[in-house]
């Protein structure tokens, strides 16, 4: 990952930080393309619109996929605040974005978590590493504010 990455996902613990003010889960991810240029924003809206997809990957890349056109999404990097579920890998996947860079693991976002919220033990290298094109993965990168924005809000 380039140093100037972490702005990006800073901009995705942001909108992680917006979706828990909203009342939804503290979850955010932002897309970039080839040229370091923000297309798009996602934040979760499981809550808000009772809707069990409403992750921030899902909705950006349902977003991203009626906007931009296969050429440029393959050329992004979505930039995510905890590791994607294996959910979000397959809309990643499917929408055709081949990198993915994220803050907060899977591993340690459970540990946090604990048996409050079920869910499935995969990262999202596993899901990627059996799709027909090859997804790069970075992460995580440790970075204290993905750790803070789920701070008490599993309790």
């Amino acid at each position: 990952m380039r140093p100037e990455e972490t702005r990006f996902l800073l901009r995705s613990i942001e909108a992680a930080r917006r979706a828990r003010a909203r009342g939804d889960q503290p979850f955010g991810a932002v897309l970039v393309d080839a040229q370091g240029n923000v297309l798009l924003e996602g934040e979760n809206t499981v809550a808000t619109q009772r809707d069990c997809t409403g992750h921030a990957e899902s909705n950006l890349m349902r977003d991203a996929t009626k906007r931009f056109a296969p050429e440029v999404l393959a050329g992004c990097t979505m930039y995510a605040s905890t590791e994607p579920c294996a959910m979000c890998a397959g809309a990643i996947f499917w929408g055709g974005v081949r990198r993915v860079v994220f803050s907060l693991s899977s591993v340690e976002f459970a540990k946090r978590v604990g048996t409050v919220r079920g869910g499935l033990a995969m990262s999202c290298r596993e899901a990627f590493e059996r799709g027909s094109s090859p997804t790069e993965v970075e992460g995580p990168i440790a970075l204290q504010e993905a750790r803070d924005v789920h701070a008490g809000a599993w309790d």
